[in-house]
């Protein structure tokens, strides 16, 4: 959890809140077609319960964020280019939202999928 003072008190924020607007971003990034489970663990989890964080770590070093993401691209397109949008889309996004400064976005290529097959 990320905590923050100012004169009328103090601020926190969660993982979990950080996770999903990493998760948002990451889906409104031209050729992300999803994200996908870390392991196997949490992929059966994820059958359970729809977790709007799926595929997003959050972990906290000092006063910066550093986050891993698993994502799901779409195939005809430039992994590269997908994996470097998502890692600077990601980054503006939470530092705009959550105003903390973020080290280090790692962006792991999961898998491709066609989406129109036409």
């Amino acid at each position: 959890m990320s905590e923050s003072n100012n004169p009328l008190g103090n601020i926190f924020v969660s993982y979990r809140a950080i996770a999903t607007v990493a998760y948002q971003s990451a889906l409104s990034s031209y050729g992300v077609v999803g994200l996908a489970a870390k392991n196997l663990a949490e992929g059966l989890v994820q059958v359970l319960v729809k977790d709007p964080t799926l595929g997003v770590d959050v972990h906290f070093s000092d006063k910066t964020i550093l986050i891993d993401l698993y994502i799901i691209v779409e195939y005809g397109t430039r992994i590269k280019t997908v994996a470097t949008t998502v890692s600077e889309n990601v980054r503006y996004e939470v530092e705009k939202t959550i105003g903390l400064p973020v080290n280090q976005v790692n962006v792991h290529v999961r898998g491709l999928r066609i989406s129109n097959p036409d």
